[in-house]
């Protein structure tokens, strides 16, 4: 028998709508297991009181009927998200003690949905890294082992992803600015979407490169990441961004049927050094949609190989800009001062003390790329690059492509720590599949599709239309079905 806290989101809807479930029940089997689960370091900032009075909330409004799709849900909030009266500190010491007065708009409509938040969650400071382990928290924790080793989780959305694999909640938020959802969701076996760029309110989300970042949802299965976007997306007019489109109903169009589609394979991803696992994966991953009734077709993204260097000048540069209101004056964390120590030395001292490695490192990135003398040397021409890549997938769009599959990522899992000594590029080219997609702004979904020789999950990443998550999800669906990818990491935490 599956353990509560183990149910998939649509299983515990209908169990909850059938008065076969209580909520206090499901939310208090993920508590004990958080509680069991201190090893992994998934959740930062635990509301167990909350949780439970919105799990008995819940409850009342199931009992009595209309209840939406996600009530009685338990949950984890990524801890970039502003929750109201709980910590919310981006992983970083320079928001310590912060607890915001009110709630991001993707949050508060989570919670208007009925959701339960059981607590926040690890992750990269300030969504910065891609192995969570730039957080004030120390590190997040991979349930996937290979070795007895300890392994990352992925980032920024570490402890997202590591919860929801090792089954502390059934759904969890996280952001994307360049992966941070998807190569999380591919290290643990679960699945991350990444929306259409406005299609979620980036309202009260701490913000790292604002062209970029995007919430969605981190699951166990597309069915759940379908029901959970659902409740996310929509128009905010507090988000200037946020696009006033309509939300569509995305499990009711999980038809499962995408006989006629065209589904690209671009040739520039297949990277030298790639490894043989990766390349079967993807090759198994198109042979599963042809057999399910759709053509696969050879396309060109020809300006691919700049996207990598067009990212990490264009998200720095928003992000020494985003990241310059966190001086000590106003909230967080300031730096004690000497005697004859002023406003410079205030500025100073604090940013010092409060940003990690990483974020010095790319608010110094940031800075000199925006500087005079290198604007147009560095900013103007990522930008540039920017819509080239764009143009790309617009003309593959164009010529009847309705998905492009990709690997999610260049290799599964790696262990914590193992890539201290390395240049930071090392570390950067773990996003080389995924941040294309975030500089033309599409959705993009991450699954697993297999294991590699350790035994680790690997992913396969799908990139939909502009707007159009619900044909993308589908799709998704097709391929988790065909992959049947059941595997779970055994309990060691």
């Amino acid at each position: 028998m599956t353990e509560l806290n183990a149910l998939t989101i649509a299983a515990a809807r209908d169990l909850l709508r059938a008065g076969d479930l209580t909520s206090t029940a499901l939310t208090q089997a993920c508590l004990t297991a958080i509680e069991g689960a201190g090893r992994l370091n998934a959740f930062v900032h635990k509301t167990p009181d909350l949780a439970m009075a919105r799990a008995e909330a819940a409850d009342a409004w199931l009992k009595a009927g209309d209840a939406p799709a996600l009530c009685g849900i338990p949950i984890g909030i990524k801890d970039l998200f502003c929750t109201e009266g709980v910590p919310s500190q981006a992983a970083s010491r320079i928001l310590e003690g912060f607890c915001p007065e009110y709630e991001s708009t993707v949050s508060a409509q989570l919670r208007d949905a009925g959701a339960v938040m059981l607590g926040k969650l690890n992750m990269d400071e300030f969504a910065m890294g891609s192995s969570n382990e730039s957080s004030v928290y120390g590190n997040a924790i991979n349930p996937w082992r290979a070795d007895g080793q300890d392994l990352t989780p992925g980032g920024s959305s570490g402890g997202s992803a590591a919860a929801v694999a090792a089954d502390l909640c059934l759904g969890a938020t996280g952001t994307d600015t360049g992966g941070s959802i998807r190569q999380p969701a591919a290290f643990t076996g679960t699945v991350g979407i990444k929306p259409t760029y406005g299609r979620c309110s980036r309202w009260g989300i701490v913000a790292f490169a604002s062209s970029l970042d995007q919430a969605g949802p981190m699951t166990r299965t597309v069915r759940d990441a379908a029901i959970m976007l659902e409740a996310m997306c929509g128009h905010d007019p507090k988000d200037s961004t946020s696009a006033d489109l309509a939300v569509p109903d995305f499990e009711a169009m999980l038809t499962g049927d995408i006989r006629g589609q065209k589904i690209g394979i671009p040739r520039e991803y297949r990277m030298d050094g790639m490894p043989a696992e990766i390349e079967a994966l993807w090759s198994g991953g198109s042979a599963m949609l042809r057999d399910a009734g759709a053509e696969i077709v050879d396309i060109s993204l020809p300006h691919t190989k700049y996207a990598l260097p067009a990212y990490y000048v264009i998200a720095p540069a928003e992000a020494s800009s985003n990241l310059a209101r966190y001086d000590g004056v106003r909230y967080g964390h300031r730096a004690k001062l000497g005697p004859g120590d002023g406003i410079t030395q205030m500025y100073e001292k604090t940013r010092a003390e409060g940003f990690g490695p990483e974020v010095q490192r790319r608010v110094m990135i940031g800075t000199y790329v925006l500087s005079a003398g290198f604007y147009d040397a560095y900013y103007n021409r990522a930008r540039k690059v920017r819509t080239l890549i764009k143009q790309d997938f617009d003309r593959a769009f164009a010529q009847g492509i309705d998905a492009i599959l990709t690997p999610a990522t260049p290799s599964a899992a790696f262990q914590l720590g193992a890539m201290d000594d390395a240049d930071p590029v090392q570390m950067y080219l773990n996003d080389v599949f995924t941040v294309p997609v975030n500089l033309a702004g599409l959705p993009g979904i991450a699954l697993p599709a297999g294991l590699d020789a350790h035994g680790l999950p690997l992913g396969l990443q799908l990139i939909g239309r502009p707007w159009d998550e619900a044909a993308l999800l589908n799709t998704a669906e097709v391929l988790e079905r065909a992959a049947g990818f059941v595997s779970k990491p055994e309990k060691w935490w």
